[in-house]
């Protein structure tokens, strides 16, 4: 199930880390600011009740969607209790499942912007819409990730292998040119059809969104 959910989301954009067991979701959650955590109940090592729990004192507030084949309103509880946002039984469609990320996301009170903008280049994480100008802009889910990577770090050089792990979830292996192309793909959507050139090469160490108004 961990596989399929994996390459669902993904499907739809997202970074996912997957944990086998509690002990290693409670090391990941914790290491990392996540948007989301999709936290099985039932995990060795650690349940999901005691995992999101520890996660809550240990001040990770990222919101948590908990999975489990239990349906007793007494577990219903038990989860929301231990700190959860929201709770879906198993079986459950695919489509809910992101449906309520993208709610959760939206509740999300971290003091995260509802909308990222950048002079005249704005997104919206809600909707998953881009605009420039006011022109909507059709992006492929790797092309928006990577805008969205971009205008979270606006006026700051980020390497391939940041960029690798961010959007595309694998080790940078040195010789991959993938954000090379995509970042050329960004650039003939979000800057040529615009006569701008806001996303930057640095030479010898990656790339960088430019801020609006600098030089």
């Amino acid at each position: 199930m961990a596989g399929l959910l994996r390459r669902a989301l993904k499907e739809e954009g997202h970074a996912v880390d997957v944990a086998a067991d509690g002990p290693q979701g409670l090391w990941l959650a914790t290491e990392n600011e996540y948007g989301a955590i999709v936290l099985d109940v039932m995990l060795p090592g650690l349940d999901g009740f005691q995992l999101c729990r520890r996660l809550r004192e240990s001040g990770a507030w990222a919101p948590v969607l908990m999975l489990t084949a239990r349906d007793g309103v007494a577990d219903r509880v038990r989860g929301l209790d231990a700190g959860a946002d929201d709770y879906l039984v198993k079986p459950f469609s695919l489509l809910e499942l992101a449906a309520r990320l993208r709610a959760l996301a939206r509740r999300d009170g971290r003091g995260r912007p509802p909308v990222l903008a950048e002079g005249d280049l704005r997104l919206d994480p809600a909707s998953k819409q881009v605009w420039r100008a006011g022109t909507e802009l059709h992006l492929s889910p790797k092309e928006y990730s990577l805008l969205e990577f971009f205008l979270r770090h606006p006026g700051q050089v980020l390497t391939r292998s940041a960029i690798i792990e961010a959007v595309w979830d694998f080790a940078y292996d040195g010789g991959s040119n993938v954000v090379d192309q995509y970042v050329n793909y960004l650039r003939r959507k979000i800057d040529a059809p615009f006569g701008r050139r806001d996303l930057e090469t640095v030479r010898g160490m990656g790339y960088r969104l430019r801020r609006a108004g600098s030089g």
